[in-house]
């Protein structure tokens, strides 16, 4: 867990964040410095999530981890210094998908209440058949077959590439996507997963729901994390930083603690 420095003037928002890694590797300092910066700009509790992986681990292990975790720091907010009603779930790839699936149980299991969902170029469909999926094949920082070996290895051969997959593990599959907190998705022009996430956000609109898409041309997998200097991530992280601060001004407005 982070904190800002010094003494609040209240409850401070929190993020939960699930690392990346493709639901395979990883572990939680990976993103101690998104997070950090994040926890510094907004005044916000962040919270970095450990959670089992795959194959060790499969689905459900890692998705039951970081929904079990959410649950427990909406619960315990108040004794943290936190206001419940500026709950953000985040991640960046597999972690993206995490912050997405954990929105949809959290809809269908009646809580925690969540404010937000920060998807960064986030992983969310098991069946790798869109246009960017086979267009970056065998290029990037994260390749196509690096793709197909993490969901066979969370989901199994049977189910791995197949649309009876569950939600809860690949939410491109949710048939429902009404009913969700507002959504942040962001994605690069020139990586696999642009299509999928691109249709994800279209999807949420379908139905009536809040989603900010930033497609950013020229972006691979991770550019922020590969190019952090560069003018590109500069101009992305100031698309969050602006969403995060709507997102918890709206929750003030709604009611929630100033």
């Amino acid at each position: 867990m982070f904190r800002p420095t010094g003494p609040s003037a209240g409850p401070l928002p929190i993020l939960v964040n699930f690392h990346g890694g493709g639901m395979i590797v990883g572990h939680r300092s990976w993103e101690h410095g998104r997070l950090v910066d994040l926890v510094e700009t907004h005044g916000a509790i962040g919270v970095n999530v450990e959670y089992r992986l795959a194959p060790e681990h499969p689905f459900p292990a890692g998705v039951e981890d970081n929904y079990a975790a959410t649950v427990w720091v909406a619960e315990r907010a108040a004794e943290l210094g936190g206001d419940p009603s500026k709950l953000i779930v985040m991640g960046g790839s597999a972690g993206g998908g995490f912050a997405a699936a954990v929105a949809l149980l959290a809809r269908e299991r009646g809580g925690p209440a969540i404010a937000g969902q920060l998807l960064l170029c986030p992983m969310l469909d098991n069946t790798n058949r869109t246009v960017s999926s086979l267009q970056y094949d065998g290029i990037g920082t994260w390749t196509r077959d690096a793709n197909l070996l993490a969901w066979r290895l969370v989901l199994g051969e049977e189910l791995a590439y197949s649309d009876a997959a569950p939600a809860a593990a690949a939410p491109a599959r949710e048939t429902d996507l009404s009913g969700l907190p507002p959504a942040f998705i962001e994605v690069g022009s020139a990586e696999m997963f642009r299509d999928e996430d691109t249709a994800f956000a279209s999807r949420i609109w379908a139905v009536g729901g809040e989603a900010e898409l930033h497609v950013w041309s020229g972006g691979f997998h991770g550019f922020d994390v590969y190019a952090p200097g560069s003018e590109l991530t500069r101009a992305a992280l100031a698309a969050r930083d602006s969403w995060l601060a709507r997102v918890l001004g709206a929750a003030d407005s709604d009611g929630g603690a100033s």
